[in-house]
């Protein structure tokens, strides 16, 4: 016996040992073999590649596939139809709510949409191992186990019918068939015989039933969400919530679930096929792409679903223990999500300006002395920086430089400073020299014998020929008396005059 084989073997006697006591009492003789059958071959989803179990050699569908032909599965769907026309309320429960047959058939629904799947698993490997002879590289360009059962079906033998096939365009994206058709023209695949056809389309018959019927019973099921689950249909809607509570395998199981697993219910794998995925979504189930999330901008999306996601969570585990019938739970935790939704799409507050507070360090006290007061009348302000920061009132000012528009000179070069009084000369910021250039400076003021027009600033007309009434022409220096009031400025006013004798009383 190989290790598959003994795998098997092993998962049915676990499923034959489990009773869950879930469906009505009247089919559990029959069906016990039935959900072991399908619980098992639910579980060959994880077993790994090597171990998974070869179906090309199986003589059909039906031998490996027998959940339609089951008394549960055409008891189930009969009482579906049976209810589907009814109209049921919460007032009409009397008792306990797990005693209701209407209640038990929805649970029993709901396992055996979990059924569905793991038969839909097992004709889609019979199919996948089947067509590989004709098609094998059409496994990896189409993953999904419905499109690719609906896609052996529409082309069969013929790969041809790839190109310009209106059904086709209806189960595959215009980027995937294009694809398939080019890998089509250069497939290395033989041809199908009449039997394997026929077996193939019974296969895909038979998985296309099986998807219908599960879609029946979600519909079946979501028209009951308000009587089995009334809190989880307020939050996500009764279509949501149904769909979450078939996949999760019922309420109970639902309940149990933590809100990150709970998140990721019906995210599908897709393949790339060599395109962008930039409008791939990963992560994202039948809880993102309900209504309440997707009211909300693409930025906040994913945030909001963890948090409907986490109320799900709560709401499934009130509707478990059968407690807030009339939904009060349920509206309470619809309004906090809205409530949370507003706040994240509240515009930021507008920013105030405060003013800088105060400073904790004491006011530092002040340099003084000589070479502090130095340093402010070197970087004080000039009268030439002064004169050209001046503007004169109602006059239009010239730009210094024509390039550089509204600078200008301010008074300097003006004859009128437009001032009544003299400008006065701060000693303080006045331009220091030493007092050797001092004496320089004065030496060469001084005059012996004259002085001439071009340095001193007499006019240019001035002679030393003078006419009297008395004598007539008669030479008299003009600069005497101004000679005169300088030599008594430098006698008593010279800055290097001293003083040279000082009585004593």
């Amino acid at each position: 016996m190989s290790l598959a084989d003994e795998l098997l073997a092993d998962l049915e006697e676990a499923g034959d040992e489990g009773e869950d006591g879930l469906y009505p009492e009247e089919e559990e003789g029959d069906s016990d073999g039935e959900r072991s059958q399908g619980r098992m071959e639910g579980a060959l989803e994880d077993i790994p590649e090597e171990m998974e179990v070869d179906y090309s050699k199986a003589e059909s569908v039906a031998s490996i596939a027998k959940l339609r032909n089951s008394k549960q599965f055409s008891d189930i769907m009969e009482k579906i139809s049976e209810y589907i026309g009814k109209q049921r309320k919460n007032s009409d429960v009397s008792g306990p709510v797990e005693a209701d047959p209407e209640y038990r058939l929805i649970v029993a629904a709901n396992n055996l949409t979990v059924e569905i799947d793991n038969e839909l698993n097992i004709i889609h490997k019979f199919t996948r191992d089947k067509y590989s002879k004709r098609f094998p590289e059409l496994e990896s360009l189409v993953p999904d186990s419905l499109d690719y059962i609906r896609t052996v079906k529409e082309l069969g033998n013929n790969l041809e019918k790839c190109k310009n096939n209106e059904t086709l365009q209806q189960i595959l994206t215009n980027a995937t068939i294009m694809v398939v058709s080019v890998t089509a023209s250069t497939t290395q695949g033989s041809l199908l015989t009449e039997d394997e056809l026929k077996q193939l389309e019974e296969a895909c018959d038979m998985a296309l039933e099986l998807n219908q019927s599960k879609h029946r019973i979600y519909e079946y099921v979501e028209s009951r969400m308000s009587f089995i689950a009334p809190n989880l249909s307020i939050i996500v809607g009764a279509s949501t919530a149904a769909k979450i509570m078939g996949i999760a395998g019922g309420l109970t199981n639902l309940s149990k679930m933590p809100a990150c697993n709970l998140m990721l219910l019906g995210a599908q794998r897709r393949t790339l096929s060599g395109f962008s995925s930039t409008s791939l979504l990963p992560h994202t189930g039948f809880i993102y792409h309900c209504d309440v999330v997707q009211s909300l901008p693409p930025d906040l999306r994913r945030k909001a679903a963890r948090l409907v996601a986490a109320k799900c969570t709560l709401a499934s585990r009130v509707d478990s223990f059968h407690e807030s019938s009339d939904g009060k739970v349920g509206y309470d935790l619809k309004e906090e999500i809205e409530r949370k939704f507003d706040k994240w799409q509240e515009p930021p507050p507008v920013k105030q300006v405060k003013p800088l507070p105060a400073p904790l360090d004491g006011q530092r006290k002040k340099r003084g002395g000589r070479r502090y007061r130095k340093m402010k009348e070197r970087l004080g302000l000039t009268e030439i920086r002064k004169h050209a920061n001046r503007m004169t009132f109602a006059e239009i000012e010239d730009d210094a430089y024509q390039e550089d528009l509204g600078f200008s000179l301010g008074q300097l070069g003006k004859s009128g400073s437009g001032r009544v009084r003299q400008a006065q000369v701060n000693e303080a910021t006045k331009a220091r020299i030493s007092k050797s250039l001092q004496r320089t400076l004065q030496k060469q003021s001084m005059t012996y014998g004259g002085k001439s027009t071009v340095r001193d600033r007499s006019s240019g007309t001035s002679s030393s020929v003078a006419f009297t009434p008395l004598q007539g022409l008669e030479i008299v220096n003009p600069q005497a008396a101004e000679k005169k009031v300088a030599e008594a400025n430098q006698k008593y006013f010279s800055n290097m005059a001293e003083f040279l004798k000082v009585k004593k009383e």
